[in-house]
């Protein structure tokens, strides 16, 4: 999938909050496709926001090529919006996305989607138990906020920050970034298997491809295929048992949000903009 850079092009604005303003881009529907309704991206934390933006945009662009409306923003405290990330605290990041969510309501009268990567996805399922999304699409979600947290920092840090949390004065520094004990003790408590939506979910998982000669060969033959994690599996059946509604949809691609260069995933692209949600019937 190539997309020129010019396709890429997206509206920035300034979206006025009670602490400041935040940055937002908006990838509007293609002119002269039928509109299938807005999404509202939810981005991760720390350098995984700077190392995601290239698949991000696009993403959204294809989206936008498929009809959809598609607003990006940097919460309080992280990229290009005010504030310093030790100042920011979840029910901020909630109030982010209302405002967002506000915005898009104003200008789209069809379906509305939350699409969140990682951490992204813990916060967009936390914020779809406040609204009716009439979907989510999940990229590589974070099952659990505090194990999240530890996949940033040592083991033993990891573990003061959870058992023996600083004063309330007191940032922590996870990941190069200095952030509030109050943040952090609120993604320490957040549980995917306790935030099932009521709406269809799109479970877009990534796995490595093979390395050895008999998965390649395996993979030309067309019998290799990818799988997701055994943790993802499992969360997934209990939310079905539970009433949600799950496609999942595992494939093959490196983990971009992480590497040393910034990295597209072409199968996750493929995959995601083929199964873009439908409008409810």
């Amino acid at each position: 999938m190539t997309v020129d850079a010019a396709s890429l092009a997206a509206l920035p604005f300034f979206l006025n909050a009670d602490e400041g303003e935040r940055f937002c881009l908006y990838h509007a529907p293609e002119i002269g496709t039928p509109s299938r309704g807005a999404i509202l991206y939810v981005h991760p934390f720390a350098e995984e926001l700077n190392k995601s933006r290239r698949m991000v945009a696009l993403q959204a662009r294809a989206y936008a090529q498929a009809g959809f409306g598609v607003l990006q923003i940097d919460l309080f405290g992280c990229g290009d919006s005010s504030g310093e990330l030790p100042q920011a605290r979840w029910d901020t990041w909630l109030s982010d996305l209302t405002r967002a969510w506000h915005w898009l309501q104003a200008r789209h009268t069809g379906p509305r989607y939350l699409w969140g990567l990682r951490l992204g996805a813990l916060l967009a399922l936390d914020f779809a138990t406040r609204v009716r999304p009439d979907g989510v699409i999940l990229w590589q979600p974070a099952l659990s906020g505090r194990a999240h947290l530890n996949q940033f920092v040592r083991l033993q840090s990891a573990a003061r920050l959870f058992s023996n949390p600083p004063a309330a004065e007191q940032s922590t520094e996870i990941a190069g970034y200095l952030m509030s004990p109050a943040l952090s003790a609120a993604i320490g408590q957040l549980d995917a298997e306790a935030l099932a939506p009521r709406c269809p979910v799109q479970w877009m998982e990534l796995s490595p491809a093979p390395q050895d000669a008999a998965a390649d060969y395996a993979s030309a033959a067309g019998n290799n295929h990818a799988t997701l994690q055994p943790a993802s599996e499992v969360l997934i059946e209990r939310w079905r048992q539970s009433g949600a509604r799950v496609q999942a949809y595992p494939v093959h691609g490196e983990a971009f949000w992480t590497s040393s260069e910034i990295g597209v995933a072409p199968e996750l692209l493929a995959a995601t903009t083929a199964a873009a949600p439908r409008e409810p019937t």
